[in-house]
């Protein structure tokens, strides 16, 4: 997938890994960032002046549907990359539900409404979508239940959405992340995963038209999970 000049949607592109990734497209791509305002868009905007931000609240429904009608209202988006994610319910029975919806709005209802907007426009003209998802997409952990149902969720989406997508001119994509080192796993676990690293496995992955493209330890996880299913739940298992 060549994306020199390529008109490529961003959702989370303000803050981490999808900032990291902005920072890699923006001198080669025409970027649109789905994102709130703020102080990380206002820094985005002075770094990438030729950055388009499109304002929206990813856990606000009506707020992603009016950004993916105005994205397909233009007709020229060719890309679109999910990496916006929040982890706020750690163990479900101890946590506020009011956390629940929005974490499910934002990790996974955002790219099934945003992608359905625009895949219309990219079916006509070729394009592609893409997931930023984990390795607790494929195994999840104890704590973030409603994250690795996110994240499980996006698996299955985006396979499903390949299905769909035989014979057309869409590509449909994902990579699975290890743990990274950014303020979503600040004060948990080891060995993390450079977040510059992260995005230049991605961008390269979308590049090379990667469908399933398993970045750093997940290659293992995965691997595990196929050959002893039940020894990759039990290591994943004791991760709280």
């Amino acid at each position: 997938m060549e994306l020199e000049g390529r008109r490529i949607a961003i959702t989370g592109g303000t803050s981490g890994i999808g900032r990291r990734i902005v920072d890699r497209l923006a001198p080669r791509a025409e970027v649109v960032v789905v994102a709130r305002p703020g102080p990380s868009a206002d820094a985005l905007r002075a770094d990438h002046p030729g950055v388009e931000i499109l304002v929206a609240d990813l856990s606000r429904p009506a707020e992603v549907d009016a950004a993916g009608a105005a994205l397909a209202r233009r007709d020229d988006v060719d890309g679109l990359i999910h990496c916006a994610a929040v982890q706020r319910t750690a163990h479900v029975a101890d946590a506020d539900p009011a956390t629940i919806r929005p974490e499910i709005e934002v990790n996974l209802t955002a790219l099934c409404v945003l992608a359905g907007h625009l895949l219309p426009g990219m079916r006509r003209r070729g394009g592609f979508v893409h997931g930023v998802n984990s390795g607790l997409g494929l195994v999840p952990k104890t704590g973030s239940a409603v994250y690795c149902a996110t994240k499980g969720g996006m698996n299955l989406y985006l396979q499903a959405l390949e299905n769909q997508s035989r014979g057309s001119s869409v590509q449909v994509m994902q990579a699975f992340l290890p743990l990274v080192d950014t303020s979503m796993s600040a004060g948990r676990g080891r060995a993390k995963m450079d977040p510059d690293a992260a995005a230049a496995a991605i961008v390269d992955g979308i590049e090379r038209g990667i469908a399933a493209h398993d970045i750093g330890r997940v290659r293992i996880l995965r691997a595990l999970a196929r050959i002893a299913p039940s020894a990759a739940r039990r290591i994943m298992r004791a991760d709280a």
